[in-house]
């Protein structure tokens, strides 16, 4: 099941990672462009090492990520490395 967000480019769809939020059309979570955010690159640097997303869909990550944060650091936390056995 899709389910649509405040934000035109980001959806839930339970078939997808269990329905963390991703980019509408894409596999990619909104954690990993937060991640990429949070390691020092620029939104125009996440789209070229994305190149399948348009700029406007990392501003939407970034605006998703600002309204829910709380959300995405569980997701960053629970994919984590460190959670490995």
């Amino acid at each position: 099941m899709v389910v649509a967000t405040e934000h035109p480019y980001i959806v839930k769809n339970t078939k997808i990672l269990n329905g963390e939020p991703v980019i509408k059309g894409t596999r990619t979570p909104i954690r990993a462009i937060i991640e990429m955010w949070k390691w020092g690159h620029s939104p125009e640097e996440i789209q070229e090492n994305l190149p399948y997303l348009k700029l406007s869909q990392v501003f939407d990550a970034l605006s998703y990520y600002s309204d829910h944060q709380q959300e995405i650091e569980r997701f960053i936390r629970d994919n984590s490395s460190d959670n490995l056995p």
